[in-house]
């Protein structure tokens, strides 16, 4: 049985009605950079996340970006994050001129360890950003709450977790600003590239939509040095149709999610994902850790079983930051996580027959 690791065909075939119509409507308007659909979106999708404004952006780079820029972080400033991310979190950073400094992760979420966030505090520490990673949102309360005591923004990298929740909180509507990617292959994906930043903010909301516009007050005037960031209209009308299918998408992942703990469960080999009691975790990526994960993958692919492997070398590693002087054993989670990652099909059109086929599979291995 061949189960693709992402199937957007699956996804797309049943709405291709609604999102040619949303399509024709914007070419009918001309309307193709930034516009009223790119409006109607950023409402809908801050209603969604239960944050006063969303601002559509290019990218979930530029989002992390403009954020971050519209917090006042610069040069000489630090940033603390984590290292078991993809190179956009930290990239935001570096393009603002500031200095990103890592902390490990906790073992059973993958997300920021929270006890350690204080001790990377410095004089020069501007703002916190928490990853999301795979769908799951950080320890945010004791985050926010060290925070608070230090002056210092978070912003939270929510790229991997549209919809996520947090003590009945939706992702990106805890920290100062929220930061998303709609990149096809996400829970709400574009036909292209996209971004929003969600906040409650409004003097924030206001400076990310100038820093898109090329520092535009208004049209031939600006009042700050920006870039192009903006939505396309065409994007914000494919997501506006699409958004409207993300909670009972999400919804499925998460059962997805449960049949396949299930079938993980008495596999001492195989640890899966964990959610944490406080939390909703929207499964963007279902990763297993494994020993020998590489066979395993092989395995797999094999038997033409699609899978993945985030992220197999964390961002303290990469040739990029090796002027950080980091080295092998400075965050040890985040190192052993990925080199034992896995990840298995999961996608709303999944079906159970699959979900018991990949797992088989991983079963037949084991017992090898």
């Amino acid at each position: 049985m061949r189960i693709p690791f992402l199937d957007l065909k699956a996804q797309h075939d049943p709405l291709r009605t609604e999102i040619s119509e949303a399509i024709a409507e914007v070419v009918e308007s001309s309307a193709f950079a930034g516009g009223p659909f790119v409006q109607k979106f950023e409402s809908d999708f801050a209603a969604f996340c239960g944050t006063r404004f969303s601002v559509g952006v290019g990218s979930g780079t530029d989002a992390i970006w403009f954020a971050l820029l519209a917090c006042g972080v610069g040069p000489g400033d630090e940033v603390i994050t984590v290292p078991s991310t993809f190179m956009a979190t930290a990239e935001a950073i570096s393009f603002c001129g500031a200095k990103p400094v890592f902390v490990d992760i906790d073992d059973r979420t993958y997300t920021i360890n929270s006890t350690l966030v204080e001790n990377a505090i410095t004089a020069k520490t501007k703002a916190i950003v928490p990853v999301h990673l795979f769908g799951q949102m950080a320890d945010m309360e004791p985050i926010t709450e060290v925070a608070q005591r230090h002056g210092l923004y978070v912003i939270e990298d929510a790229c991997q977790a549209h919809g996520a929740l947090y003590d009945g909180r939706k992702a990106g509507s805890i920290g100062h600003a929220g930061c998303f990617s709609f990149y096809p292959g996400k829970n709400l994906g574009a036909f292209g590239e996209a971004g929003a930043v969600v906040t409650n903010d409004r003097e924030l909301m206001e400076k990310v939509r100038v820093l898109r516009d090329h520092g535009q007050i208004k049209k031939y005037h600006h009042s700050m040095i920006g870039w192009n960031g903006r939505m396309d209209g065409i994007q914000a009308a494919v997501l506006r149709v699409k958004l409207s299918y993300l909670a009972r998408n999400n919804d499925k992942r998460r059962a997805h999610a449960q049949t396949y703990n299930q079938n993980f469960a008495e596999l001492e080999q195989i640890t899966e994902p964990w959610e944490a009691p406080n939390r909703s975790h929207v499964y963007h990526i279902y990763a297993v850790r494994v020993k020998d994960r590489e066979r395993l993958k092989d395995w797999l692919t094999e038997k033409d079983i699609g899978c993945g492997i985030h992220y197999p070398v964390p961002v303290h590693l990469q040739k990029a930051y090796s002027f950080l002087r980091l080295h092998v054993g400075s965050f040890p989670v985040a190192e052993r996580c990925a080199e034992e990652f896995l990840s298995l099909p999961m996608y709303p059109e999944l079906s159970f027959e699959q979900i018991d086929e990949v797992a088989g599979q991983v079963k037949h291995w084991l017992e090898r």
